[in-house]
């Protein structure tokens, strides 16, 4: 199951709240059983281990009272002191014993399970020294009516007195055992409350530490899921300047993923349409560039072709009189006909120069018809199969088998084709291999004209088919324009591909037919 960004988060941030609440909880639980074992010791074995020391106080003080009783020789005296001690001494045993049991009593409401056994014996054993301070207070009461009486009877004196004192040893015994058995208890609670504490303490330290850790790593697998979020944010910011390059490449299945990969189709669909907008707004320059050119070009084709006819014919006629007319010398005769032949092939050039300019300007609108690019091709070189071997270039055919016809205009055609191998040729100076391919594509027609010359820059290549722009000395710079104008016509393209010093690939593409 594939969680959401947000239910991971808030997942994450529900593990250390529980994390930390459990914390909270075990250190509540703790400080409530410390606070249970402080009141067990200090309000009630600690009472009770006073409320015993106050018996035996007060049992101490009571044997030496009894010992004063018996030496004591005046009668009213020993009356007096006899009067007391039936006032008090019974009183303040029976507030002392019932203030014990209560204590004992209220130990059991709050003591742990563990500690209600040694309750319940303390309980029985108060009830025992009860009942021996009732025992006492009978033996105290004979040695009273004795020594009580106005003629005393020392045997009978010794032997109450005996049998007082054997009470009072009892209870003295059962008082220190008591007090014994809770100064014990006392420390042994202590001893373990200490212990448990200083684990506690420990416990609560190691949890303390998991929850910080758990927080720490709820924090840091937040940030890395919400990494992608500043990504995308860069991302945006870098689309916002123009930077349409930008790709976030964010894996993953979660919200943000599949935001970023929409992101990444939308940054190349914004590139591709940025590319078709600059190619447009290239095209749409070039096609202006080319339209007012070929206006200003029509012009003055119009006023100079005009003129160069006459001049030709003129030329002509010269001619015809040169030769019927008379020289004092052949040198003569010859050096006048070598002007006027040089005067023709000037007139001849710019007549050519001049029906380029008009072919620009006026570009014919091709008639498409199923033509065997193949066969164009052929025709082509052989046309130029001299041309080509007296510059020592090396004429690879490398034609598909199953190349498709293709919809053009044939002399069009072999224009574009002869300006190609014209420009080929004349990047190899020194001779190379031109190799002509062909091959089939799904709609197209492709045709590359690959040489082996000298390349070009990245700069020269960006301008090469612009009117006008030409690397050789004497060019026109309207071949490359034209080809280009007149495949657009066909609804092809040209490109070109180059590199200093590793040749020059002319790539065409063709409809098919």
């Amino acid at each position: 199951m594939k969680l959401s960004l947000a239910t991971r988060i808030f997942l994450g941030y529900a593990v250390v709240l529980v994390t930390f609440g459990a914390v909270s909880l075990f250190s509540v639980a703790e400080l409530h059983r410390n606070q249970q074992e402080i009141r067990l010791v200090s309000q009630g074995y600690l009472q009770l281990s006073q409320d015993a020391a106050a018996l035996e106080t007060f049992h101490t003080s009571q044997g030496k009272d009894t010992e004063r009783l018996v030496d004591e020789q005046n009668v009213e005296t020993r009356r007096a002191l006899i009067r007391l001690a039936r006032m008090y001494t019974p009183q303040l045993i029976s507030q002392r014993l019932s203030t014990t049991r209560a204590t004992a009593r209220d130990i059991l409401t709050y003591a742990p399970e563990s500690e209600l056994a040694f309750v319940r014996e303390l309980e029985t054993r108060f009830k025992e020294l009860e009942k021996q301070y009732t025992a006492h207070g009978r033996t105290a009461e004979a040695v009273f009516t004795v020594l009580a009486s106005d003629q005393l009877d020392r045997a009978q004196v010794a032997a109450s007195t005996t049998e007082l004192r054997q009470v009072e040893a009892s209870i003295g015994r059962e008082l220190r055992a008591l007090r014994t058995i809770l100064d014990n208890r006392i420390r042994e609670r202590v001893d373990r409350a200490e212990e448990h504490e200083r684990r506690t303490g420990l416990a609560i330290i190691t949890l303390s530490l998991v929850a910080v850790g758990v927080g720490l790593g709820a924090t840091l697998l937040s940030a890395r899921t919400l990494r992608p979020v500043r990504t995308l944010i860069e991302g945006v910011s870098r689309i916002g300047k123009g930077d349409y390059t930008a790709q976030l490449g964010v894996q993953g299945e979660d919200e943000v993923a599949v935001l970023a990969r929409e992101f990444d189709a939308m940054a190349r669909s914004l590139q591709a349409r940025e590319s078709q907008l600059k190619a447009q707004a290239e095209a749409l320059a070039r096609a202006e560039q080319l339209a007012a050119v070929g206006r200003i070009s029509a012009q003055v084709a119009h006023e100079v072709r005009n003129p160069l006819s006459s001049i030709g014919l003129n030329v002509e006629m010269i001619g015809d009189a040169l030769a019927r007319a008379s020289f004092s010398t052949e040198e003569e005769k010859h050096e006048a006909q070598e002007l006027l032949t040089a005067v023709t092939r000037e007139v001849d050039r710019l007549t050519d120069v001049t029906e380029q300019y008009l072919r620009m300007a006026r570009p014919p609108k091709p008639t498409l018809v199923s033509e065997d690019v193949t066969e164009v091709l052929g025709g082509v070189l052989d046309f130029a199969r001299e041309e080509l071997e007296r510059a020592g270039v090396e004429v690879v055919r490398n034609f598909a088998p199953d190349t498709p016809p293709v919809l053009a205009d044939e002399g069009q055609l072999r224009q574009v084709f002869l300006n190609l191998l014209r420009n080929s040729r004349e990047a190899m100076p020194d001779g190379g291999r031109l190799t002509v391919s062909t091959r089939g594509l799904e709609k197209e027609v492709e045709i590359t004209v690959q040489d082996t010359g000298r390349g070009m820059t990245e700069v020269v290549r960006e301008r090469l088919f612009e009117p006008f722009f030409s690397t050789k000395e004497g060019g026109t710079g309207l071949g490359l324009s034209v080809s280009q104008q007149i495949l657009q016509a066909h609804g092809g393209t040209l490109a070109c591909q180059s590199q200093p010093g590793e040749g020059t690939t002319f790539v065409l593409r063709l409809p098919r037919a």
